[in-house]
Parts: structure tokens; sequence; C-alpha cells
């Protein structure tokens, strides 16, 4: 069995609803309204770090505080309902920086219908468009007069170099079209071919082992090498190797 060949073996071992139970995209597949996908995708996104069962618990804890319906809240919500998240902090995510998510959603959806246009700044049909959507997107998400200076570091860009592991995760999760019903694929002007892998901890492991990346360093650079490996087995869809690179390290020890 070649690489490719075992690598879509693994895929259609891990890219199952059952899988997903104790994985962050649980979060947003308890809403069925397309911008309340959004808003719980991008903030579970976000605080995927540290263990998956906190980083749910951690979820759950954020959305109940909006009566689980966080599109109603973020367009109608009081100054005294948002006195709760006061008390909300997962590891160096805090009040301060879940405030600013909230304000920023609130204006958002005030002035657009979807997540996706302000993804789409700068946007062609290039295959290498991700590196400055992701950079215009964390600008402009930053536009607010008081986004606090310290909320900067939750949201990835390349112009930092970082590999965008997270913002990546949310955009498989927003864009890559799939049959078995992990991914919503609710976004339809990025190309599944135009995603970057999210190259977490277990990822970048398993890529090293099978010589899927050379770079010493893990940053944009190496999202970006993986990616042209993934895009040499399926060119229009090579994230849904993310599946089976994770599965690996997660699962299998690999």
């Amino acid at each position: 069995m070649d690489l490719k060949d075992f690598l879509d073996s693994k895929v259609e071992v891990y890219n199952r609803p059952d899988f997903i139970t104790l994985d962050p995209i649980s979060i947003p597949h308890r809403f069925s309204k397309k911008q309340d996908v959004e808003i719980s995708g991008f903030i579970a996104s976000i605080l995927a770090w540290g263990q998956r069962k906190t980083i749910i618990n951690k979820c759950l804890e954020l959305f109940s505080m909006m009566d689980n319906a966080p599109y109603d809240f973020v367009l109608n919500h009081s100054e005294d309902d948002l006195k709760p998240f006061l008390n909300f902090k997962h590891r160096t995510f805090n009040d301060l920086d879940t405030l600013y998510f909230i304000a920023f959603f609130s204006w958002y959806y005030r002035n657009h219908e979807s997540l996706e246009s302000a993804f789409l700044l700068g946007y062609n049909e290039d295959v290498d468009i991700m590196e400055r959507l992701l950079t215009n997107f964390h600008d402009f998400f930053f536009q607010l007069p008081d986004a606090p200076t310290r909320t900067r570091k939750h949201i990835a860009t390349p112009k930092r170099k970082a590999a965008c592991k997270r913002i990546n995760m949310f955009l498989r999760w927003m864009v890559r079209k799939d049959k078995r019903g992990v991914d919503f694929g609710i976004w339809n002007t990025i190309k599944p071919s135009q995603l970057i892998c999210p190259c977490d901890l277990h990822v970048d492991r398993v890529g090293r082992k099978l010589g899927l990346i050379s770079r010493k360093q893990t940053d944009w650079l190496t999202a970006v090498e993986l990616t042209d490996k993934l895009r040499e087995f399926d060119p229009i869809d090579p994230v849904k190797y993310d599946f089976a690179l994770f599965g690996l390290g997660i699962e299998e020890k690999f």
C-alpha cells in the first residue's frame, strides 16, 4: 500500500460523526442556524488548545451564558447580560478577550449576513490565496476602536509567521464539503482546494514521520509545505487528510 492509499484508508476511518464527539467541532454541531454555527464554530476553534474535554466544557460554559443562542445574543444583549462573562477564562483567554469577541460579532452581524465575507477581503481564485485572506481577516477583526492589544495574540496571522492552526481548522469546518456530515461546507466562495491543513501538534508529528514535512520549525510555511504535499494526493480536497494525520496521532499514537 502506498502512502496515498494508506492516508485515504485513514480518512475513511476518522472522517465520521462518531469520531467528533470529543472534538471541538461538536460544539457548532449543536446549532442549526447558519450564524449560530459560524459564531460557535469560530469561538470553539479559537479556544481549541489544551485537552479536548476541557475545551468542550469551556465552550459549553460560554454558550450557556448566551442562552445557547449566540447569534441572538450578540445582536440583542444588554450591558447587564455581559456581566457573567467577567468570570470567564480559558488558559490565557480571559474576560477582556471574550467581551471584545462579543463586541466584534455584535457590530459585524448588524452589517453582514454571514461571517464568510470577513474572510473574502482580497479574494481571488489562486490556490495560494490563504496567506492574504488570513492576514486581511486579522486586520479586519481588530478594526474596532477599543480592540485590546492583548487579544490580538488569540487570532493568528501569517504576518507573524504563525501556522494559524485554529483559523485553518475553522475554515475547514466552514468550507469543506463533506458527505459524511462532519465539516459543514456552508460557505461557497473559498474552494476546498485553497484551504491550508491545520498543523497542530499531532498532525505536525505524523506529517514529519511520513516525510510530508521537511522544515525544522512549525510555522506558516510548514503548513503550506504540508498542504502542497497533500494536494499531490488530492488537489481538490487536500485537507481531508487532516482527519487521517490527526487520527493517527491522537488515536493510534503513530
